[in-house]
Parts: structure tokens; C-alpha cells; sequence
């Protein structure tokens, strides 16, 4: 065997991973991120409270590649103000989170300037979200909302429900689904 460039021997970290459930955290960055689709507003943050003090900072710090991402965000599609079912629920979302951040911040009021978010306490929960890349699938969790911080700290938010990967049934052209012999219900 030929020996390669850059060999050490040494172990690597296993990446830890955020389980479901509510956190306090603060808010270290916001921009707005434009996309063919629409623009997004990424709120960055670390956990400041309990057991996972600092989990964001840590996942980054043990991350080896070149391609290092910080992995603690909230990206909220800015509704565009089209007046689409799908805008109006955005507009829900994005002003449940702008009462989050000032509920858990007294004196606090959004002012449409995203830079006002930095530094700002929040309350974050984490779901179950299914992935897929390459053909190849796996469960991870991601921030699903953003709640009050003392509701966080006091556990008191009901659980969001995992979000699978959106698997559309196909139909074959003559319009039926084709079925094993296994699923018929006879």
C-alpha cells in the first residue's frame, strides 16, 4: 500500500446530536438569504442554559472538514405578500417567532431590522426531521420553532411531531397503484 499525504492516526469525534425538546438559547447572528423561490431570514444561536450549554459551539469546533457549517439555526421563509394560503402561513410563522423573542426579552420590540436580534434570548424546539441525500435516508433534528424562553425552561410547549421525508405515492399511467401481495388488506 502506497502511504498518502496528511496521515494521522488518531480518533475522530463522534458528532453529537440534539435530542427533541425545548432550550433557551441566544441568538448570535440573523441575515436575510435570497433564493430563486424566496427570501429567508437564518437566525444563528447557541443553547446559554442546562446540560447542552454551548452544544453549537462544539459541534463547529469538532467539525474537521473544510466545508465547517454552524449547525444552530432557524431559517424562516420572509413571506412575500402574495396573499397564497402558503404566504399567510408563513406570516404566522415568522410573527410567532418575532413574539417569541420579544416575550423572552422584556423591552424588547422587532423593528424589521434583523441585526436588532443579536444577542437576544429565545426559546427553541427541536423535532425529528427525515432526511435524504443520494438515495441514502437517516433521521437527525432540526429547530422546528421558536418559543418563549421561559416556556423553554419550564418545559412547558407541547412536542412537535417528527417530520418525515414527503413520500408521494406514484401511480403507474393506467391510473392504478401497484400493490403487493403482502399489503392487500384480504
Amino acid at each position: 500500500m502506497r502511504a498518502f499525504n496528511g496521515y494521522k492516526a488518531e480518533k475522530t469525534a463522534a458528532r453529537e446530536h440534539k435530542s427533541v425538546g425545548g432550550y433557551v438559547a441566544k441568538i448570535l447572528d440573523a441575515e436575510e438569504a435570497a433564493y430563486t423561490w424566496g427570501n429567508v431570514l437564518v437566525i444563528s444561536f447557541d443553547i446559554t442554559e442546562g446540560e447542552h450549554t454551548g452544544f453549537w459551539e462544539r459541534d463547529y469546533q469538532n467539525q474537521t472538514g473544510e466545508d465547517k457549517k454552524w449547525r444552530g439555526t432557524y431559517r424562516l421563509t420572509i413571506p412575500a405578500d402574495d396573499g397564497s394560503e402558503k404566504d399567510e402561513w408563513n406570516k404566522r410563522r415568522f410573527g410567532n417567532a418575532m413574539w417569541a423573542v420579544e416575550q423572552s426579552n422584556p423591552g424588547y420590540h422587532w423593528g424589521w431590522d434583523e441585526q436588532s436580534l443579536k444577542g437576544k434570548l429565545v426559546g427553541v424546539v427541536y423535532r425529528n426531521w427525515e432526511w435524504e441525500m443520494n438515495g441514502q435516508t437517516g433521521w437527525a433534528t432540526e429547530c422546528g420553532t421558536m418559543i418563549d424562553a421561559e416556556s423553554a425552561r419550564k418545559g412547558d410547549f407541547k412536542p412537535l411531531k417528527d417530520r418525515p421525508l414527503n413520500k408521494k405515492a406514484s401511480t403507474p399511467a393506467g391510473g392504478f397503484a401497484s400493490a403487493d401481495d403482502d399489503d392487500l388488506p384480504f
